[in-house]
């Protein structure tokens, strides 16, 4: 993983996500917004905080057009590029959706994750914030091309690092991030393309000195 820079909220968000969304919310509470249109919303709750994290309606989706251009179609994961051949992409909610309402219709709580990971991080809260962690915390070892955490970080770090990792079965894609090694080494890609389409790989043979003499 790489640290990832949060992008602004989109102009458009509050009125495709935010609003419809809180609107939900209160109906399945019992409460009476004003609604200018779309379905409404039977209650299901006495509190915000007790509606079934399942029945929220999925107005998130609404961003991903926005998602995938803000962080480059990048999955915050497993920061590969989300191809829509290879793998789905998917708004991620780093605080889960089940233990914070308040959160659910937030551009600062979504993460862009390919299915895959998403559906492994569920709602587990052992998963580091790509918007918190530091460059560097993560290692590529270019033997195996395993995810391994930095050697000098101190073990609190450390630890969640190795938690992260295990949680999101980062070490099953050991073979696409050889692969993308070695077409940049066969100079099949561009350096360019290679960051472009794994930013990951692309950082760690730059920190480890494993450039083309062209690019360094």
């Amino acid at each position: 993983m790489i640290r990832i820079v949060p992008a602004e909220e989109p102009d458009t968000f509050a009125a495709s996500v935010r609003t419809p969304g809180l609107c939900a919310i209160a109906e399945m509470v019992g409460e009476t917004p004003v609604r200018s249109s779309g379905k409404r919303h039977t209650k299901i709750a006495e509190k915000r905080e007790n509606i079934p994290f399942d029945k929220f309606p999925s107005y998130w989706t609404r961003a991903l057009d926005d998602l995938m251009k803000a962080y480059s179609r990048i999955c915050a994961y497993s920061c590969f590029k989300i191809h829509t051949v290879t793998g789905g992409r998917s708004v991620d909610h780093m605080v889960p959706k089940s233990k914070a309402w308040d959160k659910v219709y937030e551009w600062s709580n979504y993460r862009l994750a390919c299915t895959r990971l998403n559906a492994r991080k569920s709602n587990y809260e052992d998963v580091l914030d790509p918007f918190d962690i530091q460059d560097g915390w993560f290692h590529l070892e270019l033997v195996g091309f395993q995810v391994v955490p930095n050697p000098d970080l101190e073990d609190p770090i450390r630890l969640s690092v190795e938690q992260t990792i295990e949680r999101l079965g980062l070490n099953e894609f050991c073979r696409e991030r050889a692969e993308r090694a070695e077409d940049y080494w066969a100079r099949d890609v561009t350096l360019k393309i290679l960051t472009a389409e794994s930013p990951f790989v692309a950082r760690e043979l730059r920190r480890q000195g494993r450039l083309l003499l062209k690019d360094k």
